[in-house]
């Protein structure tokens, strides 16, 4: 059985070119995520797994909609093998049921790893640079330090709780937690 699998990091892109790129290469049931190849639990990808069995063929429309870390899709690529089930990329022109299949699937893996690795040197040596020159990424802090400590004190003195906290300061449970690890 040849089973698709589709994904895009944000609820607001679109899945039709994946899902229509699976259904022409003849897929019969295609599952899909809207969230970030970095989490490596992922709903539907979770149920194709329970689904697949030895024989059947995944089908994705890009390496990088299986995972986006080397190890991830090795991990996948083990798994696959153990079990008898071939991959097959669309965009890429792979197919792990052949031994050149194989080969290409990890110089693809480790290229796409590379390519993550370089964006994120190019993006800590930018931080860098700006931090260099005075300038402080991130977002403005919602509060002053006057008001950050205020709450960080009535979450010490534990005479409100964590909701009325953030209701009187106007913050969020993670802003209070994170302004309460600062201290």
């Amino acid at each position: 059985m040849k089973i698709g699998y589709a994904r895009v990091s944000t609820l607001i892109q679109n899945l039709d070119l994946q899902n229509d790129a699976l259904l022409q290469a003849g897929c019969e049931k295609i599952y899909t995520d809207k969230i970030s190849g970095t989490v490596s639990e992922r709903p539907a990808l979770t149920k194709v797994k329970e689904i697949l069995r030895r024989g059947d063929t995944l089908l994705i429309w890009r390496l990088d909609r299986l995972g986006r870390s080397l190890k991830d899709l090795i991990d996948w690529m083990y798994y696959f093998e153990q079990e008898g089930i071939a991959l097959k990329s669309l965009q890429e022109n792979i197919d792990t049921s052949t031994a050149t299949g194989k080969l290409i699937f990890h110089i693809f893996a480790s290229m796409a790893e590379f390519e993550k690795n370089l964006i994120k040197e190019r993006t800590m040596a930018g931080l860098s640079a700006a931090r260099a020159r005075g300038r402080e990424g991130g977002r403005p802090k919602k509060m002053n330090n006057e008001k950050r400590n205020l709450a960080v004190r009535l979450y010490k003195e534990k005479q409100h709780s964590i909701d009325a906290i953030c209701q009187m300061m106007g913050i969020s449970k993670p802003t209070l937690y994170s302004y309460v690890k600062e201290r």
